[in-house]
């Protein structure tokens, strides 16, 4: 016969962690911890950011990617004269970036797509453009303006810290489902549900993404003597081709194109205060 005290035992029964949340912890600790073990300043945007590859890294992903991307899109465009002026204002851009700039060996590709109205940068610096977007454009400018944006995305190193806030929600995901229930059906649909929050967490991420890609876009075609106005112009084109979607903005990674002219017009001001732009290409 035992000599311990009923409510001993009691006592001793109600603080037991049931195991399943032990692990669950565990794992969100350690994706927590793998995300901000990993910090440093971006020398361009002056923000602290969490990324755990090196800019080498970028690039070799970027290398490696650049041609199903391409293929994805129809492939490199054969339009020579139209590639040989995205890639030469793409280098002119590139000539007058911060030398911080230096680790991504920048590349400008035209894409055959007729259709998809789309701009987009891989890590390390593989910057596309479609024929669809391209033939929109009306001025040299309003070009600059769209690169100048995709190499934003990259000194940024968007892509970059995507990747690592994904890795930090697929661990938080991975925790609650292992926490949340015993049956595997329970885990399944508690790791459902925290991926959604996850997913609408890392859309915020997204736009904020594409207002700082503009304002360094701004930066650099005003660098290189294009009128940082033509990207206002550029919106406009952006909302004609998406054809007035009714998409909330909250659910897409890209701002509407109208609430992006009142940025981007806000940080002209900011960025070019008393500046009347006149001298600069259009």
């Amino acid at each position: 016969m035992s000599s311990e005290p009923e409510y001993g035992r009691q006592q001793r029964s109600a603080i037991r962690i049931p195991p399943r949340l032990l692990i669950g912890a565990a794992i969100a600790l350690f994706a927590i911890f793998g995300y901000f073990a990993n910090s440093s300043k971006n020398p361009i945007t002056g923000r602290t950011q969490h990324i755990s590859m090196t800019p080498q890294q970028e690039v070799a992903i970027g290398l490696q990617s650049a041609p199903q991307m391409a293929q994805e899109f129809g492939g490199l465009s054969r339009d020579a004269t139209a590639t040989a002026l995205v890639k030469r204002i793409g280098k002119d851009l590139i000539a007058k970036l911060p030398p911080e700039a230096t680790p991504y060996p920048f590349e400008f590709h035209l894409l055959a797509d007729p259709k998809t109205v789309n701009a987009f940068a891989l890590p390390g610096g593989q910057i596309f453009i479609t024929e669809a977007l391209f033939s929109r454009l009306e001025t040299e400018g309003q070009l600059a303006g769209v690169l100048g944006h995709e190499a934003g995305h990259v000194l940024a190193r968007h892509s970059a810290a995507q990747m690592a806030k994904g890795q930090l929600t697929q661990g938080l995901v991975s925790a609650v489902g292992v926490a949340s229930s015993d049956s595997a059906q329970g885990a399944q649909n508690a790791a459902r549900m925290a991926q959604m929050v996850g997913g609408f967490i890392n859309l915020k991420y997204g736009r904020d993404d594409e207002i700082e890609a503009d304002r360094l876009g701004l930066r650099f075609m005003h660098a290189c003597g294009y009128d940082p106005r033509s990207m206002i112009r550029v919106m406009e084109i952006l909302k004609q081709a998406s054809g007035g979607s009714g998409q909330p903005e909250f659910m897409s990674t890209h701002p509407d194109p109208g609430n992006r002219i009142e940025h981007i017009q806000a940080e002209l001001k900011e960025l070019f205060p008393g500046d009347d732009f006149q001298g600069l290409r259009k």
